[in-house]
């Protein structure tokens, strides 16, 4: 339950321009002080549990992350799952402070992990911790830093060219550009990628980036480019700098080394860890790089490789001074380390009469000596000023203690001076700069703070009035250390001027304000507390009274976090009443402390109520797999958020390496309670990698899935699947092929996969078997002499991997490799159809797979024949485009994947004769009633034309209509028509051996008896007719006819007589 309490109020004194008198919604904006509302809660709670209780136990922490910037992520997770009964609530504290996760926050819990979407480093750097927190106690977790990886690109500037005397040694700076975490540094010698090796000679330092040569070469001349590379978990990035061009003069002299590349005054390091030194030095002959500690004797664990010294899983016993020594023929140079400050004075100003500490810390072997100067001169312990090695105090500044102070610290690598300058101040009380604030509005029963802050050095004392009365601290009344002036439960007599003094040694002021008691602000309407469900509507109400000389403004917000209506998405509005609260399609997030806020500017109530959402089930949490079987896995997970209504049951879904679509899985049990946080997934394929998730459900439906799980790979298993696809067959001659699809990767179950064969001649006992490795393999050859053309084969096939083997396929017939066709196919017969077209029948052979046919005109050679092929099953076909009346020759052979066989003996055909060109002419009608009789000119063929047999008539009632086929045998036809009849479209056309002639057209009017023709047009007509009329107008083998449309008349021109076809 939770308890709403209205508010104390404390006023933060301020003045508002008064201008509308009504209240309103507003936000607090620059330049004005409004009041800081705090609220008071009580929260209780009681848990039930039927099993033995206890506190939280962590099972999963959050650790150290580090974020790409820029990189395609759009959130970071920590994780955090703590075990406990009843189950733990979790918080965040980012840097001690804790996260407030509002409805619009970028914070947002899943279970326990904390999920920050669209991470900044402006923002969301720091250290974090998990709380977790039930009824038995509270337990923190590690604190674990988020940390942001980036690498910026180098300058764009043009390094300036180096030229040194050959011999001398040279160093290329690198300056890599803003980065974090540290860098790998390689050189590029002229372009990419040659790089520069690492050798005596040359030296790259990991610590800086730049490249040293000890003694310069001819072959060094070129151009150098530092190659920095950040390594950031899973993305590398790399940049390269502008080329330095390297030059050399005349050989120079022999000379001793020079220590160049040093290592840091003071190394830290953990125990464990490695650590590196680096030292590389110039000079001509290069020099020899030697390592010594100076107080202790080396150990097993040093690794020296010349410039560089790494000490292994270092220890205490490794503490102490190092020493680099270079040396050639000409001489040596050592190395150990010279004062580094670590901690500085800087300018500082300080009132008369006060203390000040100056500290000074520097660093390097040996342990440098600090000593202090004052205004150039040696400063030691005196009076009111005590100096200890590295630290200054003064005690009760005076105006003398100004001037210039140094810090010197000195070892005997050299000497490092730090400056600053003290100030030492003396002023009477001044107003001037924060003056007391002359109208000062206060709430009747309320508090009101009035600040007295004049500059004065030294501190002033300060004391307040009111008119002529001197204040004193009291039970309403309190005048603080720094004499800030507090009233408290203000009523209308406390109205008046009020005037703080202030005085020191130096003189004394004052200032004056005028106190001003309003009527104070009280919610008369407060809201109340809901309970509603996912996208329903509510209105939370608000109403208040105030001070009519003030404004008023409401504001809500949502578990102490402003709403903001302008970008709510819709869901929070304005009410009709001023103050109430409406909100629209309520979402889960909408859920909380919702507090309504009536403020003025001397005041400020405030009032709230608890809103309830209920909805689906948040994501679980912390999906751990374990118990990794071939089949089989064990899931547990922890509960996330009801959402205020009990979780009913889980499901579990999965998706492979081979898919992104999530499946749901079988489980054990089948169904999973909503207080389960386990269960068994089975049914999985083996050897498999997989990701697991979790989805909980209650009344109001399917909750959001939690993260998925680590990946995990089912163990192996023997194959459960024979191979599909078995067959085979062709190839050379003694040849068995045998073929198969490859068995799918969800099938394999191991390692090792491959195929084992086994096969034998029909017939026969014995089995012959093969191995064939690798899954993608699909087919083998099996060869011997022995194996005769066109043998059959039993063929078996199983799968196999390292953990064995799988279960056969059913037998398959597979023939061994055939002979091409020995005989030619007989009885071969052709028959002319119409005047282009022609069938041909043949018996066919055994051992043909298809069968193709040639066909030459009489008088041309049998090698420019025309080819047709069919399948071997076949044993017609029909061929066109043939000449009319002209004879051919036909021959048939058959073919199979070895090869042709033969051809038939040729046999002879004539195609016939082509219709009559001449289309009926002289066509009349008459109408009868309901009969309409047509009659033409009969049409006699020519010499070179085949016989008319009859004429077909296509009789059409409209354009629209489907058109009917008549037939008749002499040159007239009677047609029933309708009584409504008015016109129709006629084409009348000879048929005979030759095919269809070219049809003549008419339009049939009701009123006229004449010949309408068309005018004298050659016209392409293209009809698409039913097969049924193509079969009884002689047109086989086609899906339309083409027919030639000749008039009486001379072609009109197109300009002086235009015409369609319909």
């Amino acid at each position: 339950a939770l308890v709403a309490q209205q508010s104390r109020c404390e006023m933060l004194s301020g003045e508002r321009t008064q201008s509308a008198r009504s209240p309103a919604w507003g936000w607090v904006t620059d330049g004005l002080l409004f009041s800081h509302c705090s609220s008071f809660y009580s929260r209780y709670s009681s848990v039930t549990s039927s099993t033995r209780s206890y506190g939280p136990v962590f099972e999963e922490q959050p650790a150290h992350t580090l974020f790409p910037e820029g990189s395609a992520e759009e959130k970071v997770t920590l994780t955090c799952r703590a075990r406990a009964n009843p189950p733990a609530i979790y918080r965040w504290k980012m840097n001690g402070t804790e996260l407030k996760m509002g409805p619009d926050s970028r914070y947002r819990l899943v279970a326990g992990d904390l999920v920050i979407s669209n991470p900044v480093k402006a923002k969301d750097a720091g250290s974090y911790q998990c709380v977790a927190t039930n009824a038995r106690g509270t337990v923190v977790s590690r604190e674990a830093s988020l940390r942001f990886g980036f690498l910026q690109e180098f300058s764009a500037e043009e390094r300036e060219p180096v030229k040194i005397t050959e011999g001398w040694g040279v160093m290329f700076t690198c300056s890599p550009p803003p980065h974090y975490p540290g860098l790998s540094y390689r050189w590029l010698l002229n372009e990419f990628p040659n790089f520069i090796p690492a050798d005596g000679r040359r030296f790259v330092s990991q610590t800086t980036g730049n490249l040293y040569i000890a003694k310069t070469e001819a072959s060094d001349l070129g151009n150098y480019s530092c190659f920095a590379t950040s390594h950031i978990d899973f993305i590398t990035k790399s940049v390269f700098s502008k080329f330095s061009q390297l030059s050399l003069a005349a050989e120079g002299q022999q000379y001793p080394p020079s220590i160049k590349a040093r290592f840091p005054a003071d190394t830290y390091a953990l125990t464990g860890q490695m650590v590196t030194l680096e030292c590389f030095a110039f000079g001509n002959p290069v020099p020899q790089i030697k390592w010594r500690k100076l107080d202790g004797s080396q150990t097993s664990k040093w690794i020296s490789n010349e410039p560089l010294l790494h000490i292994h899983n270092v220890d205490f016993e490794d503490e102490g001074t190092y020493e680099c020594e270079a040396e050639n023929i000409k001489g040596r140079d050592t190395y150990q380390a010279q004062p580094d400050w670590l901690d500085v004075i800087t300018d500082t100003e300080a009132d008369i009469g006060s203390d000040l500490r100056w500290s000074c810390v520097a660093s390097g072997k040996p342990r440098p000596a600090v000593r202090w100067l004052r205004d150039g001169q040696p400063l030691t312990s005196q009076n009111r000023i005590e100096v200890s090695g590295g630290e200054l105090r003064f005690s009760k500044l005076v105006l003398e203690d100004s001037g210039m102070y140094q810090c010197v610290a000195e070892n005997k690598h050299g000497t490092v001076y730090a400056s600053a300058e003290l100030t030492v101040q003396a002023l009477a009380p001044d107003f001037r700069l924060n003056p007391v604030k002359r109208l000062i509005p206060a709430a009747r029963s309320g508090k009101v703070i009035i600040p007295c802050q004049p500059r004065a050095a030294p501190k002033a004392t300060v004391l307040w009035t009111k008119g002529t009365e001197l204040l004193i601290n009291s039970s309403r009344v309190t005048i603080t250390a720094d004499g800030t002036l507090i009233l408290q439960n203000i009523s209308k007599s406390d109205e008046g001027k009020y005037t703080c003094f202030a005085e020191n040694f130096m003189g004394k002021a004052n200032s004056t304000g005028i106190l001003s008691v309003r009527d104070a602000t009280k919610i008369t309407l407060a809201p109340s507390s809901a309970d509603i469900n996912v996208g329903e509507n509510i209105t939370l109400q608000c109403h208040a009274s105030h001070d009519p000389t003030m404004d008023l403004t409401f504001t809500w917000s949502l578990d102490d976090f402003p709403i903001d209506l302008d970008k709510s998405e819709g869901h929070y509005r304005r009410a009709k009443a001023v103050g109430d609260l409406a909100i629209v399609n309520a979402q889960l997030k909408h859920s909380g402390r919702y507090t309504c806020t009536a403020q003025t500017v001397v005041d400020c109530t405030s009032e709230s109520a608890t809103l309830t959402v209920r909805g689906p089930p948040g994501p679980p949490g912390g999906v751990v797999v374990r118990d990794i079987g071939d089949t089989t896995v064990q899931l547990s997970w922890s509960r996330g958020f009801d959402n205020h209504s009990p979780i009913a049951r889980y499901s579990i879904e999965a998706r492979t390496l081979l898919s992104n679509k999530w499946k749901q899985m079988r489980t054990n049990p089948v169904n999973i309670e909503g207080n389960a946080e386990t269960a068994q997934v089975v049914n999985l394929i083996p050897w498999m990698d997989y990701e697991f998730r979790v989805l909980a459900s209650n009344i109001l439906g399917v909750g959001e899935p939690s993260l998925p799980s680590s990946k995990i790979r089912t163990k192996e298993a023997a194959p459960t699947v024979a191979p599909s696809g078995l067959g085979g067959g062709g190839g050379a001659p003694n040849e068995l092929i045998i073929n198969w699809t490859p068995t799918l990767r969800d099938y394999q179950n191991g390692d090792g996969f491959g195929y084992i064969l086994s096969f034998r001649k029909k017939g026969t006992q014995g089995w012959l078997t093969a191995r064939v490795p690798h899954a993608e393999s699909l087919h083998y050859v099996y060869r011997n002499e022995s194996i005769g053309p066109y043998t059959p084969f039993e063929v078996k096939i199983k799968a196999y991997n390292r953990k064995g083997e799988g279960p056969e396929s059913l037998t398959a017939i597979v023939y061994s490799a055939e002979e091409e066709p020995k005989v030619a196919p007989f009885r071969v017969t052709a028959k002319a159809v119409l005047s282009s077209e022609m069938d041909v029948s043949w018996e066919p052979v055994e051992q043909g797979d298809m069968t193709g046919i040639r066909y030459w005109k009489d008088g041309d050679k049998e090698e420019a024949a025309d080819r047709v092929r069919t399948a071997g099953l076949v044993t017609s076909a029909h061929v066109t485009g043939l000449n009319p009346n002209t004879k051919y020759h036909v021959s048939v052979r058959a073919y199979n994947r070895a090869g042709a066989g033969p051809p038939s003996p040729s046999t002879n055909i004539t195609t016939t004769k082509p219709p009559p060109r001449r289309p009926p002419g002289n066509i009349s009608w008459t109408l009868t009633g309901s009969t309409v009789t047509i009659k033409w000119d009969p049409v006699v063929a020519q010499a070179d034309e085949s016989t008319v047999t009859g004429y077909k008539m296509l009789y059409r009632q409209d354009s629209h209509s489907a058109p009917t086929l008549y037939l008749a045998s002499k040159s007239r036809i009677d047609i029933p028509v309708p009584e409504d009849f008015t016109h129709a479209f006629v084409q009348i056309r000879v048929t005979g051996p030759g095919g269809d002639g070219v049809p003549a057209e008419v339009h049939i009017l009701r009123n006229s008896g004449m010949c309408a023709r068309v005018p004298r047009v050659e016209m392409l007509i293209f009809m698409v007719l039913p097969r049924a009329l193509q079969n009884s107008m002689s047109i086989s083998r086609t899906t339309c006819c083409h027919v030639l449309w000749l008039g009486h008349q001379p072609l009109p021109s197109p300009s002086k007589q235009p015409f369609s076809l319909d």
